[in-house]
């Protein structure tokens, strides 16, 4: 990793990103985890519902950092006239529209671009959903202006982001097991933009009209279960030998820990903002 947070670095980002392959398996080691937390895609459903300015099927709608389209899934369920899908990694542009199906395509568009400098006119859209991906934003606050020019007046932007100290008991797992010494000193997935920053960064672009933190609540039911998730993670560095098998990694963990179900949390916080003219 060639920077000091590799989570801005786009050379280390299209890495990450160039299949879908790590954040598939990652989030589906976590669904399984979870013991409490309202899903993320009900919120922004329900965020959208209560902000926005015009009925939801009258919307124009623009899914930033869409990732593997399960967001850009949730809002074309809600049926907007117009559904724009954003993403850098042509991997996941590509595992988006598969999603999504000819159906739901009819009235969506998926394009491959840089947040930094989204492929709209100004004015042009009455939300903007960004959801885990800001922190991957070298200059957040350019991309949070970004969002602000393609919204027409009264528009809301409605962005997703974690606590910085996500996840901090499997950090401190690792490192008292051993297999990554560092983990807990080591920047977070979400250094940039985070629960107690994201409203500092976007008042003086936005209106801050709402501000949510939602904990929620995890439990790998085995060390088989926590292996498949660690393995995942970016933010650990553990040995060849273990860092791509998670049967591997399991057996490495029995060896310095005793069996049995492992918890952790994290903070997913929701800012709703809306373009001041």
């Amino acid at each position: 990793m060639s920077s000091a947070n590799p989570f801005t670095d786009t050379g280390y980002l299209h890495q990450l990103y160039a299949t879908p392959r790590r954040l598939t398996e990652r989030t589906s080691a976590l669904l399984d985890a979870r013991l409490h937390g309202t899903p993320v895609v009900e919120v922004i459903s329900d965020l959208l519902h209560t902000h926005l300015a015009v009925p939801v099927d009258t919307a124009r709608v623009l899914d930033v950092g869409c990732g593997r389209g399960t967001t850009t899934q949730a809002l074309a369920a809600l049926d907007p006239r117009f559904l724009v899908a954003v993403d850098a990694s042509a991997s996941l542009i590509s595992t988006t529209r598969t999603r999504l199906g000819a159906e739901e395509r009819r009235n969506a568009w998926m394009c491959v671009a840089d947040f930094h400098h989204l492929p709209l006119p100004a004015k042009s859209v009455d939300a903007v959903v960004a959801a885990f991906c800001l922190y991957h934003a070298a200059q957040p606050t350019v991309v949070l202006s970004e969002t602000a020019r393609c919204l027409r007046p009264g528009g809301v932007l409605i962005a997703v982001t974690k606590a910085r100290d996500s996840y901090h008991e499997l950090d401190r797992l690792l490192a008292s097991t051993g297999l990554d010494s560092h983990a807990p000193n080591r920047p977070s997935l979400y250094e940039t933009v985070h629960s107690h920053n994201i409203a500092e960064l976007a008042a003086p672009i936005l209106h801050v009209r709402q501000l949510r933190h939602d904990q929620h609540l995890f439990r790998f039911t085995s060390l088989d279960h926590l292996a498949r998730y660690l393995i995942t993670s970016p933010k650990y560095t553990l040995a060849a030998s273990v860092g791509n098998d998670p049967d591997r990694l399991a057996s490495e963990l029995r060896l310095r820990r005793p069996e049995g179900p492992v918890n952790a949390s994290s903070t997913v916080t929701y800012l709703v903002g809306v373009r001041h003219d």
